[in-house]
Order: structure tokens, then C-alpha cells, then sequence
């Protein structure tokens, strides 16, 4: 293929995955074509506010995420940052803060 071709298709699938367009692509197809998946970077202030914009507690918060209270604390102290899927999750909660709404229900 030539270069300009997988640039061109590349950035054409970047832009689809950055509107939210669903696509589906193996990892080595996307290496292949220059696509990023973006690292989740969160601030403890976002954290913060992904709770409260939630209206919970930091113990009903960590119920809600199946973590510690300890762990919230400390993230929100910035002396831990969230790993993994939670990372993922947090970034989604705070797109859509009732994501996990289902989960308070009695």
C-alpha cells in the first residue's frame, strides 16, 4: 500500500474513533495505519468532580467502582492514580455520570 494511501485511510480512522464512531479494527491493523488509541489521563480534580457530579460519598463512590475507600482517598490526594479499566471507567463516568446508576438502585 502506498504511503500516502495509509496515511490518508489513518487519519481517516482517527478522526472516526475521536467522533465516537465505532470501528473495528484489530491492534497490529491500527499500529499498521499510524492510529493511536489515547492514554486516559486523569487529575485528582477530575476525579473530584466525577464523584461529585455523581453526588456520592468517597465510601459509596469506592462501592460503586468495587475499590477501596482507601484507594479513592488516596487518588483523590493525588498520592495514587487509578489503573487500568478503572481508568477507562473514569473517563466514562465522567462523559456520563449515570453510567453506574443501576448499580445504587435497592
Amino acid at each position: 500500500m502506498r504511503e500516502s494511501i495509509k496515511n490518508a485511510i489513518g487519519e481517516t480512522v482517527q478522526d472516526m474513533m475521536d467522533s465516537g464512531i465505532k470501528v473495528s479494527f484489530t491492534k497490529k491493523e491500527l499500529d499498521l495505519l499510524g492510529v493511536e488509541i489515547p492514554k486516559v489521563q486523569l487529575t485528582t480534580n477530575q476525579i473530584i468532580a466525577i464523584r461529585k457530579q455523581m453526588n456520592l460519598s468517597q465510601t459509596v463512590f469506592a462501592k460503586v467502582l468495587n475499590v477501596s475507600a482507601s484507594s479513592i482517598r488516596q487518588w483523590e490526594q493525588g498520592k495514587r492514580k487509578p489503573s487500568g479499566s478503572t481508568k477507562v471507567l473514569l473517563e466514562l463516568l465522567e462523559k456520563s455520570p449515570h453510567l453506574l446508576d443501576y448499580r445504587l438502585s435497592a
